[in-house]
């Protein structure tokens, strides 16, 4: 390939989001690149001009290994909704500009969900003013709700660490002879793929968590109860994972069912914060047990230390298969994965039009819930476990973990 690229990471980071940032970066050079830019704080950072050549930072092999070992985003992330062109072609204009001046050949932007509209809206101007910039997308988020994808890079070490902290938290719970229910928070505003995830915990070591609720289901207070006070009768700790995100019939969210304070970000969405909370304390009014509230919260997107090396593999292999496409000439796409196989497991990469990812939200098959039981069924499980499997042992420093950090 030849000219300049830029990338930039935006929306929730993951802990495997930087070794896809090393894949566009490693593959690009070696493709003959002449630059790699770096946008600061994504497409935000790009339109107050703020931006920095990669290979001023990452100097050689060992950069890139610490790279794809370090959670967070290596060059700041953003919320940050691009306004519809028809609204403001100014902002647009802008946006070109800055990409002219630094003689950009190749656009590429690692996120989720809103980070494809980004791309979508920017291969659409670009089609409309006839620039040859090429715009790919980079599939990222934890949430693993992007359409058209077998998973997304991100969701598989965020499974594996909710899952391995749900095995340990059923364990600590049969430590004392008194009874309790521990109510487990895990993300997941629309879909709920990571909070299926804690039924991996389930092993010959382990009896898994008693009850799953997805937001893919309506929430019904008054038969979670009936559950609850049902396994209180046989159990003495009782264990329950939770979407924060789940909603009762009426499309509250659970959490709004009490006192809360509203967040709300520029793409509309909530803050989503203390379905576990309320649940535990109805728990606690009703019942007169030990309750106790978990959320995982960003430990479930930050824990590199726990990282699934599947996940590293292919979040690197996507940044690496995103600048192929653009140095092919493609534009307007986003890099999916396809599963081949699952025994063995087999996944390669192909190519999507982002016009039919963006703004699509991918949820949990239906028929992979159990309502009844408020469980998942087998075919989850044979879908995530290939997904956490092996390690990438961090770079161990005075018995902690090192990571890159991005000196300005």
């Amino acid at each position: 390939m030849t000219g300049n690229v830029i990338v930039g990471q935006s929306g929730g980071p993951t802990c495997v989001i930087n070794a896809s940032l090393a894949g566009v970066y490693k593959t690009a050079k070696d493709r003959g690149a002449t630059k790699v830019y770096g946008m600061l704080n994504g497409i935000k950072g790009l339109l107050e001009r703020r931006y920095v050549d990669l290979a001023e930072h990452l100097k050689g092999d060992l950069d890139i290994e610490l790279l794809k070992r370090t959670p967070s985003s290596y060059l700041g992330s953003c919320r940050y909704k691009l306004p519809e062109i028809c609204d403001n072609r100014e902002i647009y204009d802008t946006i070109f500009e800055i990409l002219g001046e630094l003689n950009i050949n190749y656009f590429f932007y690692i996120g989720g969900n809103d980070s494809m509209d980004t791309i979508k809206k920017l291969s659409d101007y670009a089609i409309l003013i006839n620039s040859d910039i090429k715009f790919i997308g980079v599939p990222k988020t934890i949430d693993n709700d992007l359409a058209m994808t077998d998973h997304t890079p991100g969701y598989g070490s965020a499974a594996k660490y909710i899952a391995a902290s749900t095995k340990e938290i059923i364990r600590d719970g049969l430590v004392y002879d008194q009874q309790s229910v521990t109510v487990i928070e895990i993300m997941g505003r629309n879909a709920g793929w990571l909070t299926a995830a804690a039924a991996l915990a389930k092993g010959d070591d382990c009896e898994g968590v008693d009850l799953i609720y997805l937001p893919e289901i309506p929430f019904d207070i008054d038969k979670f109860m009936t559950k609850i006070k049902e396994l209180h009768k046989v159990k003495k700790s009782i264990v329950v994972a939770v979407s924060e995100g789940i909603k009762v019939a009426d499309g509250r969210y659970v959490f709004e069912l009490t006192d809360h304070i509203e967040f709300v970000d520029m793409f509309g969405h909530k803050q989503l914060q203390g379905t576990a909370k309320y649940l535990t304390e109805l728990i606690s009014r009703e019942i007169g047990c030990k309750t106790r509230a978990i959320e995982f919260t960003t430990l479930q997107r930050a824990a590199s230390h726990l990282a699934s090396r599947t996940d590293i593999t292919e979040a690197f292999q996507v940044g690496g298969a995103a600048v192929k496409a653009a140095s092919e000439g493609y534009t307007g796409r986003v890099v999916v994965l396809e599963r081949v196989s699952s025994d063995p497991y087999i996944c390669g990469t192909d190519i999507k039009d982002v016009h039919k990812i963006a703004n699509v939200e991918k949820k949990v098959p239906l028929e992979w819930i159990n309502v009844e039981e408020a469980s998942v069924s087998s075919e989850f499980i044979r879908y995530a476990t290939p997904l956490i499997q092996a390690e990438l042992s961090p770079i161990m420093v005075n018995g902690l973990p090192k990571h890159i950090k991005l000196n300005l």
